[in-house]
Order: C-alpha cells, then structure tokens, then sequence
C-alpha cells in the first residue's frame, strides 16, 4: 500500500451531514486529504460544516432540495476541485444517478460500481439475482406492477404474517408488519407512501414473516483486481421499528457452522456484482432454528454500526473504501480480536412510543474512556428534517459480558440535555437478563415495552432548583413558599420550596438548595424550562408559581364539568403527509384518521372515540406537539 503520508487523492468531498460526515472528515484528514463539506440551510452552524477544510451551501432544509440533489453535490464538487466524492449512508450512498454522475465527469465514486448499485439496490432484483447463485432468500415475492389485489393473494399464499418493504433504500424506512389480511391495504398505502419521501420510488416487496429473526449482517470489501474478503459478522437483532438499536461484533453466540455459511454466502453476495468497496449482505437466522439463514438484502455501503467491526479488527474502513476506490489491492482479513457493542443515542423518547423529539442541545457531555461517534454538540439544533441520531456509543472488551458492562456504565455517564433521549432505555437493555444470556430476537425490545416514565428523583430537584437564577420571584417570593410563612411571626422552622410540573403534567416539589453531590445536572431553555439529567436521565421541569397552580386547578374543574369533545392530538411536531377520512364522516375508536411525519418516521393519529370526525388541520400542515389535529363529536355539528 502507499505511504499514509502521500495522499491518495487532493480533495475528496463528503456528500452528508452529521456524525458520519465528522466521521469521514477526520480520516481524510489523517490521511493528508483535503476534505470538502455540502451543508443545507439547517445545517449552516453544524459541527461536520466547520471541522471540513471548506464548505458548500447546497440548498434550503429539505433533504429533497439539498443532500438529495445530484446535480448540486456534482456542481459543488467541480467548484471545489473534489477529485472524489464519499457519500455516508443514508441520502445518496446508494444512489445510481450519483455514481453515474460520477463517472460521467471524472470524479471517483468511492463506493461499488452501478451495475453492483442497480442490482443490489432493488431489493426483488437482488432477491432474484443472489438466488440464482446459490444463496438461501426469504420466501416472499416482487410486488412491482401488481394490483393491491393481486398482492393480496399472492400474501395468502405465502402466509402471514408478512413484511411489507420498499424495495430501494434501508435502514427500516417504509416497513410495516401486517398479521391480519385486512391491515394490508393500509400497510401498503403507508409503505409506497414513505418510500416515494425517502426513495422517490414506490415499488415494494412482500415476504413471509419469521417469527423469532435474528438479524446478522457481514462486513465484505472488494476491491479492483475483482478480490471479495469478508471482516466477520455483526449482530444487528435489537431493533425497533426495524431501526438498529444496540449492535454488536462478533454475534452473540451462534453456532460456528451456521457462521462459516453466512460468511462465504456473503462472499458469494459481493462477488456476483464484482462487488467494489465497503458493502454489508445482511441475513435473518430464525433463533428457534439457528441452521436456517436467508439473505435479506445487501447495503452497496457504509453502514451505521461499522464502528464495532473496526474495534474488533484493528481497521479504518473509511481509509480503507478510500484507497480500494484510489486502486490499492485488499489485503487478506485481519483476526478479530474482542467483542464491541455499540449503542444509538437519538433524539426520542421511549416513554411516548418512541417519538422524536426536536430542539437545541443545551448540553451534551459525551463519556470518556469509550469511542463516540457523535452527530451533536452544545449548542446543535436538532431538527424534524434528518435522523434524530445524537451520537453512537461504542465500548470494548475481552469478552461480551465486559463490554455490556462497560457500555451500560458510559451511558450513564452521557449527558444530553434540551431534547428528550433514549439513553435510560438503552441502559435498561444493556442489563436486561436476555440481552446479557444472548437469548435474541427482533421482537425482544417490544416486550419491555411500554416504557414508564420515571419521576425525578431528589438529586435531579435539587439541581433543577440549584439552577434557578436568585432573582425568580416565582423561586424566592414569600407568597410561594411552602414552609408556612405568614405575617405576624415566624413559622416552624422549613427550607423554602419551589413546585415545577414535568412533561407527563405532574407536579413535584422541590427544597431550594444547593444539588447535592451527584451527576445531576441542570440547564435552562429560552422558554425558562430547566433540563436536569442524572445517570442517563433527563427530564423537563416548569416552574410553577402561586398563579400558575391556580389556573391549572380551574382548568382541571372546568374540563371535568364541561362538555368537551375528544380530540386527537399530533403526538410529535412535524408534517401532515396523509388524511385518511372525509370531513364529516363516522368513524370507530382506534380508526386511523391521520398521519404525520417527522424524522423520516410516519406516525397515525385514530380516533379517541366513535362519532363524527372534523378534521382540523389539511395535508401539508406544519404541526406542534400536542396541537389538536381532529375532533370527533357523537353528532354531526350544525
């Protein structure tokens, strides 16, 4: 290989934004390579945009209007002089037209060919393709072309349960499980629609459930001389909404046999579309029945999770695409060594189903001692219009149970504070009894579900108190203090108080004081709300004067005596993408009436009751969290 101090290429552009963008900026730069930024109008003060050694405005917030704009990342690309261009994951990594593009003006796509990218790409192509040459797929079939109808019996055939998917794109986007035939048509309608936004394409591909998966995936390389190696497998099993959660290398424990046909059926994979670059063939073990393995799909990129094959290898893999796309041959595959898990931090919270959450970081702290890939710093807006993913949290050790340990312990060691995060979730899964025996399936999150929000504890009070500023009259007046003050003469003897309410509307109370010695730790919003976090935790106080309790207590007494009708409420701020009623309709408890979405996530609002629905809000609406968005009465209004 050539010297790492003699560049492989001048400039190379990175055609994303976030973590994996920072990512590959700080291999560029270790390699001596000049690296160049694209940035939308969101993303004008991100970290990835000051960290390059120069930058590119590319278009307004939209991913449409801006990372997913061929022509655009071209055009910045010449204007900077960028002899290539790494795309991440996510928006073009996968993108045909992108590596034409490419080609078509001499500039290195550092990523697989377009014959690799048009076959793996579709995933009924890809089904076909590696079936044919010898690799074990999912019973199921290509829905392209065919009537909701015709779907429908070709389901019947195979069986349900059935996985409704998007044939482009990945990381879980579209996806909808449907167990009762008369869910299908919605499934379908939600799928195509989520993937014409993602993908700009809505064919679909329908396959049999199985019932306890285990979802493994290989790390392969190719390079020019038309060598395949594979880097082992990743355990990618914890998922939600067929989002990866928790990820981890090696497996957690199968059989070696089963392992040995995974890795040379990978190999097969990538070496059927002479396969350049980093790629990851992803399969499906059935846990009950670890022997049978089925290919799912093939991501033609980088993926989210590479950061724990680089710990058990001792590689850079982003150094590594780079000079496999400079023309250097693959060296053979290194021994692994330990074990890795890797943890997703994002901007959701598991007590609301999952919901993402949006605004700035007021604080983020990430561990010490353990890897962090981290998409955010102090100060970062997060937005509805990217991924909500904050950072990755990447611990090593000799053996499973250490890294377990290791990565539960820089959890609570993480702190993000101005957005509501999974990171208590992730903790209880890092010491859930099957997680830590290896006992896994696809379903295992769902049944730690639901996810009870936690009151704050004393330390969390005492610094949300500590934080407020000496002058808060709603903190320091006589009139709000809890400690029996009174004129006339002194009260018994009590430290003054301050009420705040939390997000779930309960109110707690809190002594003014100083926090006592602990991790928590507290920040103040522009609203006036103060974010306290403590050993991953972290809520969201208001204070509550004197004023403020008495209004609540009217409005409680007013809403129970009065007539109201039951409306449904937008569960996350976002867009309107879909209304599945007519104004004016009957409806039944539980019918969905409308959808929003944020985040690249679609979520239904049914109805609270049967009546007749009003709906009040139309497609395309910017919504806010908690804004009423139907309402259903018992008779039609006049």
């Amino acid at each position: 290989m050539k010297n790492d101090h003699q560049p492989l290429f001048d400039t190379v552009l990175v055609a994303n934004r976030g973590e994996i963008a920072r990512r590959v900026i700080r291999t560029l730069r270790a390699l001596g390579i000049r690296s160049v930024a694209v940035y939308s109008d969101a993303d004008v003060h991100a970290p990835h945009v000051r960290e390059a050694d120069a930058a590119v405005r590319i278009g307004p917030a939209p991913a449409a209007e801006s990372y997913l704009r061929v022509d655009a990342v071209i055009e910045a690309a010449q204007q900077t002089g960028a002899q290539a261009i790494h795309p991440g994951y996510g928006f073009l990594s996968e993108s045909v037209d992108l590596a034409a593009a490419c080609a078509d003006t001499g500039i290195t796509f550092i990523g697989p060919g377009t014959a690799a990218l048009e076959i793996m790409g579709d995933k009924a192509r890809a089904r076909q393709h590696v079936a044919a040459h010898g690799v074990p797929v999912v019973p199921g079939f290509d829905a392209a072309g065919l009537t909701d109808e015709q779907i429908a019996n070709e389901a019947a055939r195979i069986g349900f349960p059935v996985l409704v998917k998007p044939s482009a794109g990945g990381g879980g986007k579209g996806m909808e499980v449907v167990t009762d035939p008369a869910d299908l048509p919605r499934a379908l309608s939600s799928a195509r629609r989520i993937a014409i936004a993602a993908f700009s394409d809505d064919a679909l591909v329908i396959e049999r459930l199985i019932s306890r998966p285990r979802h493994i995936e290989v790390q392969v390389f190719g390079d020019t001389r038309g060598r395949v190696i594979e880097l082992g497998e990743r355990e990618c099993t914890l998922q939600r909404r067929h989002q990866k959660v928790i990820e981890e290398a090696p497996s957690a424990g199968i059989p070696d046999d089963t392992r040995r046909r995974l890795l040379d059926a990978a190999v097969r994979a990538a070496e059927s579309v002479s396969y350049v670059g980093a790629g990851t063939v992803e399969f499906l073990i059935d846990a009950d029945s670890p022997d049978d393995v089925f290919f799912i799909e093939m991501n033609t990129r980088l993926q989210v999770e590479h950061p724990v094959t680089e710990e058990v290898t001792g590689l850079d893999l982003v150094a590594l695409q780079v000079r496999v796309a400079a023309g250097e041959p693959l060296e053979a595959a290194p021994r692994l060594h330990g074990h890795a898990v890797e943890a997703r931090v994002y901007a959701e919270s598991p007590e609301r189903g999952f919901l993402p959450s949006t605004g700035r970081v007021l604080l983020f702290e990430p561990p010490a001692g353990v890897r962090v890939d981290a998409a955010v710093e102090t100060g970062s807006e997060i937005t509805g219009h990217y991924d909500p993913l904050i950072a990755k949290i990447v611990a090593v050790a000799d053996d499973r149970r250490t890294a377990l340990a290791r990565l539960d312990d820089a959890l609570s060691r993480t702190v993000v504070l101005g957005v509501e995060t999974n990171i208590a979730f992730l903790r209880l899964l890092c010491r859930d009894a099957r997680m830590r025996a290896g006992d896994l399936d696809t379903g295992l999150i769902e049944t730690l579900l639901p996810f009870p929000a936690a009151p704050p504890g004393d330390a969390m009070l005492a610094a949300a108190s500590a934080a407020l500023p000496p002058h808060d009259v709603r903190a320091g007046s006589p009139w709000d203090r809890a400690n029996g003050w009174r004129l006339g003469r002194p009260a018994p003897a009590e430290r003054d108080a301050v009420t705040f309410l939390t997000d779930d509307d309960e109110e707690v109370t809190a002594p003014v004081m100083s926090p006592r010695a602990s991790r928590a730790t507290a920040r103040r919003d522009t609203d006036g709300a103060i974010w306290v976090g403590e050993d991953g935790r972290s809520v969201r106080l208001r204070v509550l004067d004197r004023r403020d309790r008495a209004l609540r207590r009217l409005a409680v007494r007013d809403a129970e005596s009065a007539a109201t009708e039951p409306e449904g409420r937008a569960p996350m701020p976002g867009t309107v993408v879909a209304i599945h009623v007519q104004d004016g309709s009957r409806v039944t408890a539980g019918d969905p009436l409308v959808s929003i979405e944020a985040m690249k996530m679609e979520h239904p609002v049914s109805a609270p009751t049967d009546g007749v629905v009003h709906v009040l809000v139309a497609l395309g609406d910017q919504v806010r969290r908690g804004q009423p968005v139907v309402r259903v009465t018992m008779q039609e209004e006049r």
